[in-house]
């Protein structure tokens, strides 16, 4: 596929996957000598990476990099394209574990990995538990996207002063998207409800790797000055904050055949998102019985039933309307960061239509 000079926002997708799709072909030669099955396991990796998704993450990488003065004309932008594609190999390390973590069962519409992998071995015949063996194969294909991940930036071919500048931001990214995974756990482990506590997890497991970082490696890749950059990390904190905030409502109102994931799905995961503790804080102060109810029910085997109720108690609490609320006031707190900006003009067209269509959307 050749590049366009100048690609627009719907054909920057296949530009990344068509790199993202070279980058496994590179590896072929050696995973198939490995043998024993192992380029099946890959060749289900690169199914799931390329398997829907909007390539959020170097879509925002890139448009950083136009924002602070990147030529998409120039010879290194191909260099460019690669080095961004590499976020998604990121976002699959995060998807595949944080999907064995909250024991969910669908990605997308399809099997999550290890759910696949437990089919195989089970339909196979083979020895052994068939749930451990795709927990187990699932956890070494997201320690495979990291590594892949970290070699695809390596190999881009950016250019060695670019590669110093990336390196701060792509380690940092890599150990806040772990960090905010880790909070997560450990808010369930210890029942910790407050607002503050999940915000705290949205920051790091989702807004610092989603957008944030993206933004700030695409500020990097082009040596933008520290005024662009913290501009940038103002705007990718509280739109990628937003960006968590919706997937939060759709966890619980999303449509399944949408979302590609369970009706209700949050609250019989369990998960201590900024909506359920929106819905705890106005419980404890108007009706303790309904609070309680909530905290018996959460992450609790729930009929459709049980889903219905508790979304019809969630919206008379108010919750929604405060995270709503919360939604609008981020957005535009990052647009007027943004604006006040150094970036280019069609930079900040192209976020603010990107910042919209993550804190919009249905799926």
């Amino acid at each position: 596929m050749e590049r366009p000079s100048h690609p627009t926002s719907t054909q920057l997708p296949a530009l990344f996957e068509e790199a993202i799709r070279d980058f496994f072909a590179s590896r072929s030669d050696l995973v198939t000598g490995i043998g024993g099955g192992y380029e099946t396991a890959v060749g289900a990796l690169e199914s799931y990476i390329l398997r829907g998704g909007k390539r959020v993450r170097p879509a925002f990488a890139w448009t950083g990099w136009l924002g602070a003065g990147g030529d998409p004309g120039a010879e290194g932008a191909d260099a460019v394209v690669r080095a961004c594609a590499a976020l998604e190999f990121v976002q699959a390390c995060a998807l595949v574990h944080d999907d064995i973590i909250d024991a969910s069962t669908t990605r997308r519409g399809s099997p999550t990995v290890h759910v696949e992998f437990e089919d195989l071995h089970r339909r196979s015949g083979w020895a052994g538990d068939s749930a451990h063996y795709g927990e187990s194969v699932a956890i070494l294909l997201g320690d495979v996207a990291l590594a892949w991940a970290d070699d695809m930036i390596r190999e881009s071919g950016i250019d060695a002063a670019a590669a110093a500048r990336v390196s701060p931001v792509w380690s940092a990214m890599r150990t806040e998207v772990l960090g905010g995974q880790f909070l997560d756990i450990g808010n369930e482990a210890r029942g910790d409800e407050t607002v503050e506590a999940a915000t705290r997890v949205n920051r790091y497991k989702t807004a610092a790797y989603t957008i944030e970082r993206p933004l700030h490696l695409g500020a990097a890749l082009q040596g933008a000055d520290t005024d662009l950059i913290a501009a940038y990390r103002t705007f990718g904190t509280d739109i990628g904050i937003a960006f968590q905030l919706r997937d939060d409502l759709l966890g619980v109102f999303g449509d399944p055949s949408i979302t590609g994931k369970p009706s209700g799905d949050d609250l019989i995961a369990g998960k201590r998102t900024v909506l359920f503790a929106h819905s705890l804080v106005r419980a404890d102060e108007s009706n303790p019985a309904v609070a309680a109810e909530l905290r018996a029910a959460i992450g609790s085997e729930l009929s459709p039933a049980d889903v219905d109720h508790l979304r019809t108690v969630i919206v008379e609490l108010g919750a929604v309307d405060d995270v709503e609320s919360q939604i609008d006031t981020l957005v535009t707190s990052a647009t007027v960061a943004l604006e006040a900006s150094t970036a280019t003009d069609d930079a900040k067209e192209r976020l603010t239509a990107m910042a919209l269509a993550a804190t919009k959307r249905t799926h």
